[in-house]
């Protein structure tokens, strides 16, 4: 569908220019926005690997591991009805942990074990379940302490100070994270407890 939607304004785009003449202004608009693009991207792995080699030596010396260790009975608060020793609640930890450093791509894999751990869980294997729901908000408003891409794409354009949005930063994401869970929690009770 979405393919469609990109061919659609591509198409809208091209014949308006050919009927206004505009059509080397198309032309030349495509090659600087191409030009900028991979000037942002090399800007971007940089950043990223900086970041990234940061977060490695965070997760060399323990402190991911100090991090999922004051994770988890917060987890067991909010997944009630989940096993504490699960497979799903480990794999959960480790992709929040992973998001709080702002490793977005090493928590993708985490987050789709922890979905599927907790799909063996559900008895009702085309409903999702609560914690599943929950899960799923917690993945998408989860609190960063380190918003590496921003940072990197702050950098990459020439910020005086990239780092002056990290509390704004976790106030925000803190405050979007209570926000959602305190969402699911209510819907919970309205849909009738536990599922």
């Amino acid at each position: 569908m979405i393919n469609k939607i990109w061919f659609f304004m591509i198409a809208m785009a091209v014949a308006f220019a050919a009927t206004s003449g505009r059509l080397g202004l198309l032309s030349d608009e495509i090659f600087r926005s191409l030009t900028t693009s991979v000037e942002l991207a090399l800007g971007l792995i940089g950043g990223m690997v900086l970041w990234c080699g940061v977060l490695k030596v965070a997760e060399k010396s323990g402190l991911v591991d100090k991090l999922s260790i004051l994770i988890r009975p917060v987890l067991r608060l909010i997944f009630t009805g989940l096993p504490a020793k699960s497979n799903a609640m480990g794999a959960m930890v480790m992709n929040m942990t992973s998001n709080m450093l702002g490793l977005g791509n090493a928590a993708t894999p985490m987050g789709l074990k922890a979905m599927d751990e907790l799909q063996k869980l559900n008895s009702r294997k085309d409903t999702a379940t609560n914690a599943m729901c929950m899960f799923l908000v917690i993945n998408a408003a989860p609190p960063q302490f380190i918003p590496a891409t921003v940072l990197s794409l702050r950098s990459s354009l020439g910020s005086a100070n990239p780092g002056i949005i990290i509390l704004p930063a976790v106030l925000t994401s803190m405050f979007a994270l209570a926000t959602g869970v305190v969402a699911c929690k209510l819907l919970e009770k309205t849909t009738g407890g536990a599922r």
